[in-house]
């Protein structure tokens, strides 16, 4: 059976492309992987390659297993995490990976992202988590499988749902967000690294300031989100 990856070749690409348009990274730092559940198959960025030079035809299509099924270039070097959260949350359509500066700087820090305002809250009713350092035992294995269990773990211990939280920090690494489509990952990407902007200064502005309150976070987050949202159009 012939096997399509045309859309997921485009769709990869073209969300590739919005990272350096949003500021989200530079030269080749990040990447994003679009998915088939159907096939079991992803499109992701090739390793090392410049923005400028990508297309669609040099997206790399990955299985869930983490083998190129189709492409002539090496897939980005995060490829395995990406793998891992295919293979254990199957109603993910797309990842976004960046260092991208103020989410990063969080991540550095160890720290998860406090809600301090109503935009954070018009996205997540948790503060951003940050997942802790790899172990040295980690590190010493498969490191790019093990930051996927590393977010995995992160999930189990804190009883979070990656279909509402869709957005972590990796520990002395960087952010990750994804989304069942590949704008809506795009999108929670570019709004992690405003949120981690907006509590940067916030903190240097105030450092005793205080988290939101739950009524707004309850308020904020279901007129988005709830069974009677009423955000945006019908």
């Amino acid at each position: 059976m012939l096997m399509d990856f045309d859309r997921i070749r485009q769709e990869a690409f073209e969300s590739n492309m919005r990272l350096p348009e949003l500021g989200l990274v530079i030269f080749t730092f990040g990447n994003v992987s679009v998915a088939d559940p159907k096939q079991k198959v992803f499109a992701i960025k090739p390793s090392g390659v410049p923005y400028e030079e990508l297309s669609a035809d040099s997206m790399v299509v990955v299985g869930y297993d983490g083998k190129v099924v189709d492409g002539d270039l090496r897939p980005s070097s995060d490829t395995a995490t990406h793998a891992v959260l295919y293979r254990n949350w199957k109603e993910l359509g797309a990842i976004v990976h960046t260092h991208s500066t103020y989410a990063t700087a969080w991540a550095q820090s160890q720290k998860d992202i406090p809600i301090y305002g109503t935009t954070h809250a018009d996205h997540l009713t948790v503060p951003v988590p940050c997942a802790p350092p790899m172990s040295d035992k980690m590190i010493r294995g498969d490191y790019e499988i093990e930051t996927g269990n590393q977010i995995l773990q992160l999930f189990t211990k804190k009883k979070l749902d990656y279909r509402e939280v869709e957005m972590m920090l990796v520990g002395n690494h960087a952010p990750f967000a994804w989304g069942k489509s590949a704008s809506k990952a795009v999108y929670n990407a570019a709004v992690l690294e405003e949120i981690a902007r907006m509590a940067y200064i916030t903190k240097q502005i105030n450092p005793k300031a205080p988290m939101l309150k739950k009524a707004l976070i309850k308020k904020h987050f279901e007129r988005k989100h709830g069974p009677q949202a009423y955000y945006g159009q019908k």
